[in-house]
């Protein structure tokens, strides 16, 4: 199994959870909330969109500019989204 699609989608997702948590002041989980919450959701939610909608998560077992682009993109919005919603419900509760 090649794992350098979840080690890129996990990176995503951290940037995009800390970019989402900079945007949305209100969600911010502080630096470390933002970063796990963005990577578990850019990991997690690539690998359940990749299973849903195969042509997200086909690379063939090739790693060219698409897939690599593609991996950081699509972990980046998924674990941009994990965080806001678990953001959301942390400042509902408090």
């Amino acid at each position: 199994m090649n794992f350098v699609p979840l080690l890129l989608q996990l990176v995503g997702g951290a940037i995009g959870g800390n970019a989402a948590g900079s945007a949305v002041k209100g969600s911010s989980l502080g630096t470390a909330g933002n970063t796990i919450a963005g990577a578990l959701g850019g990991g997690l939610g690539m690998q359940v969109l990749g299973g849903l909608i195969p042509a997200l998560g086909a690379t063939g077992g090739a790693m060219d500019i698409g897939s690599i682009l593609s991996a950081l993109v699509g972990g980046g919005v998924t674990g941009g989204i994990v965080q806001l919603i678990v953001g959301m419900i942390k400042s509902r509760m408090a």
